[in-house]
């Protein structure tokens, strides 16, 4: 057994930083700002037509594609073991629901995720992130049996997402240079703030991938004109530990 498999959340969490050879670049300097651990995760993607993307992203960004191909991808996830460098988790605040809808960018030679929306089933946790991090979060209605349910709760029109998921077979890391590795290996995220273009620099280890199986039974998250009518390519992870460094200005 691997040490990190015995440790606690928030020690595993930080000793991720003892594995940093996965990484497409070196850890960014400066402290990290936040830790989270996610568990029982669907990445659900579908190929979309990257002219179609394109007017969906802001300018500055530059669509990233695996051979040509634009992706969008939904992820649902449980959130727990949230907390702020320095501090343990909080009672209650520290875990909850979560379901982002994102595309593939890259700037300045880092690859990265755009999100279009993000719904928590905490209040709380999305006014920090708006805040914080400039990131279209929303408030939901979320419950995780029977099935995955999202019901957005801010906002116009009807954002709804509910699936059933599991994995399949053993776990896996992605080897470089698949559509696997292009789909799950981030390491930044994009934001706009004030106009400008942000990032904030990611770290975990190299994701423990599963295939997966899943029924999904609505799914209006993705925004329009994207069509995710068709059979999506499906991975599961049973759990990641995450850091997040603040949003700092693009170079």
């Amino acid at each position: 057994m691997r040490l990190l498999d015995s440790l606690d959340a928030t020690a595993r969490q930080t000793a991720s930083l003892e594995e940093v050879h996965h990484r497409p670049w070196p850890l960014p300097e400066g402290g990290w700002a936040q830790a989270q651990t996610w568990q029982q995760l669907l990445f659900a993607h579908w190929q979309v037509p990257a002219d179609v993307l394109r007017e969906l992203v802001p300018p500055m960004l530059e669509l990233d594609t695996f051979d040509g191909d634009a992706y969008v991808g939904v992820t649902p996830f449980e959130l727990t073991d949230w907390r702020l460098r320095g501090l343990p988790p909080a009672p209650v605040l520290s875990s909850f629901l979560e379901l982002n809808c994102r595309t593939y960018v890259t700037h300045g030679g880092k690859p990265g995720i755009w999100f279009f929306s993000l719904d928590a089933s905490s209040r709380l946790a999305v006014e920090g992130a708006r805040r914080l991090y400039s990131l279209p979060y929303f408030h939901a209605r979320m419950s995780r049996r029977p099935h995955f349910t999202s019901v957005r709760l801010d906002g116009p029109g009807e954002h709804v997402w509910d699936a059933s998921y599991h994995p399949e077979g053993p776990v896996f890391q992605a080897h470089e240079g698949t559509l696997e590795y292009f789909l799950a290996e981030r390491y930044c995220l994009y934001a706009v703030r004030g106009g400008s273009l942000s990032r904030a620099e990611i770290h975990h280890l190299a994701w423990p991938l599963q295939h997966a199986g899943a029924r999904i039974y609505r799914n209006s998250i993705p925004p329009r004109p994207l069509d995710v009518s068709g059979e999506p390519h499906l991975m599961f992870a049973a759990r990641q530990d995450v850091l997040i460094w603040p949003l700092e200005p693009a170079e």
